[in-house]
């Protein structure tokens, strides 16, 4: 149990012998940013004062003789009411045997028992992947990451749109360029598609099967859409897997066209009163529950809305026995969330079942000027474009280090610094040094009790390290990787501040020694599985 967890179950005890029944998550526990102010503080006395009918200050001298533990050295009252807390040194230190212990499982949750299906990216198979794909994925894969290390049971998804216009616009651009092979004039209409991609497409059907699909049919036109749908899907997953993005799986429209399955979804809509006929196009009754407007599911035509085979995809992904579905979507497809509960709620679900995270766009700049083409391909910027360019590890940080929810303005001068401005480098290099440090003490052994550690840079440091559990479980509730990012910066800070400030290896004094390097090693640790909810490596050398 952390130090912030014992100081709220002590406060919630303290609450219940007046009679005030609270809950842990009910209390906020601060760090104190001076020692003076001893090592944890709460503003409990002033909070729930009028609760419990008396003054914040006597209230906080009536709940001070119930928080005693052996854990707490002492606790003053300040100001109008705060509670401060002074650790004893052991409860502060306590934290580094469990750390090195725990190794890769430290700051992991146990089983909440609980099925999350994570659905990400979902790029159309129609071309390469954008910037806004490239963010969608940071964020989608970091909160599986954390929402899977905080003892959910994930799934990633990938949904793969391979029907309707899109997809019949790749199959005749791509027919096209075959056709073009052959000696044909080129055959393109202007929402087709021009990347020179498809002429490689083209050249490799020509290689593998001449001139079989010259004739028009509906053989060649299935086998155009189909064909260039798995290159340009293959080409997705090469370039996501490079990216360390992958996924449980890849579910497609056209399977859940199939058998009938949007029809009998749409007659049960109809039995049960949610749909009705205007204008020739068929309506969701989307306002009986959450949304604005009513929604077309039908064309007047006949043809279905995207909207129609998204519902059963997401009836569908609840019939697998989810908890909780979570879509990250891009800023544009606010309006889709409500329309979509909406659905899910006709099928009895609760309101809460579907969640969404939108994810703000990109823009890249260097040297203060905003970039918007590639210097390799004169195209604009694309996912692969930017990884090649500035490596894995730095987009992955940079494209989670602010709330998803915030435009993001890549700085690619920063990206590609190698000093203490850049923080993916600045985390990094506090890892890599952890690991020099322990690597040249290899023959000392550690004393994992932190008997020895007192000074003010020790103690920030191993109250930091106690705090990550918590921030894994805040991160995951807030559905916000930043909150790990910005961990992550600290935790460096607090280390390199510690590494100026106290001398680690001294062979005349072992005693000392040996426990500042189980606080390396605890450091190092915490940092390594920090960066791994980010997909960010930690090396162990720069």
């Amino acid at each position: 149990m952390s130090n912030e967890e014992i100081i709220k179950k002590k406060l919630v005890e303290a609450f219940a012998c007046l009679d005030i029944a609270l809950k842990e998550e009910d209390i906020v526990i601060e760090r104190s940013k001076d020692a003076a102010h001893g090592d944890y503080a709460s503003n409990a006395a002033m909070k729930f004062s009028r609760l419990a009918g008396m003054a914040p200050r006597a209230l906080a001298e009536k709940l001070l003789p119930q928080l005693a533990d052996e854990s707490i050295e002492k606790i003053e009252i300040a100001g109008p009411g705060f509670l401060n807390f002074f650790m004893k040194q052991a409860s502060l230190a306590s934290i580094i045997a469990k750390v090195i212990g725990e190794g890769e499982n430290y700051g992991k949750c146990p089983s909440k028992g609980k099925k999350v299906n994570v659905e990400y990216v979902s790029a159309n198979p129609t071309g390469d992947l954008h910037l806004g794909h490239t963010r969608c994925a940071a964020v989608g894969d970091s909160i599986a990451n954390i929402l899977s290390f905080a003892g959910y049971d994930v799934t990633r998804e990938y949904y793969v749109n391979d029907c309707g216009n899109q997809v019949e616009h790749l199959g005749h651009s791509i027919r096209a360029r075959y056709h073009e092979l052959f000696g044909e004039p080129l055959d393109l209409a202007d929402d087709d598609y021009h990347g020179e991609d498809l002429i490689q497409i083209a050249k490799s059907i020509k290689e593998k099967y001449g001139d079989k699909y010259l004739k028009d049919s509906e053989e060649s036109h299935d086998f155009f859409i189909r064909y260039g749908i798995d290159t340009e899907l293959g080409k997705i997953k090469k370039d996501l897997d490079a990216f360390r993005v992958r996924f449980d799986v890849f579910s497609y429209e056209s399977d859940i066209r199939k058998g009938g399955k949007v029809e009998k979804t749409l007659e049960w809509l109809r039995e049960k009163g949610y749909v009705y006929v205007q204008d020739g196009a068929t309506f969701l009754k989307t306002t009986a529950f959450l949304d604005d407007k009513d929604r077309p599911i039908v064309k007047s035509d006949g043809a279905y809305t995207y909207f129609m085979p998204d519902i059963c995809y997401h009836y569908d992904k609840m019939s697998r026995g989810f908890d909780n579905l979570l879509d990250i979507l891009g800023a544009d497809h606010h309006g889709y969330i409500n329309r979509m509960k909406s659905a899910l709620m006709m099928k009895g679900y609760s309101k809460d079942v579907l969640e969404a995270e939108f994810v703000q766009v990109v823009r890249v700049y260097r040297d203060g000027v905003e970039v918007k083409m590639s210097k390799r391909t004169g195209k604009a910027i694309a996912h692969r474009d930017l990884v090649a360019d500035v490596g894995v590890d730095a987009v992955r940080y940079f494209f989670v280090e602010r709330s998803q929810s915030s435009h993001l303005d890549f700085n690619y001068n920063l990206a590609m610094e190698q000093s203490s401005n850049n923080p993916v480098y600045y985390a990094q290099y506090a890892h890599a040094r952890c690991a020099s440090i322990l690597s040249l003490a290899s023959d000392i052994d550690m004393d994992t009790s932190g008997s020895m550690l007192g000074s003010e840079p020790e103690k920030r440091l191993m109250k930091h390290i106690a705090d990550f559990p918590v921030v894994v479980e805040a991160a995951a509730k807030s559905k916000e990787p930043s909150r790990i990012a910005g961990y992550i910066h600290s935790l460096a800070e607090r280390f390199h501040e510690f590494y100026a400030a106290c001398r680690v290896i001294d062979r005349e004094n072992i005693p000392l020694t040996s426990s500042r390097l189980a606080l390396i090693k605890a450091v190092e640790i915490t940092m390594r599985n920090a960066l791994n909810l980010l997909g960010v490596s930690a090396p162990e050398k720069m």
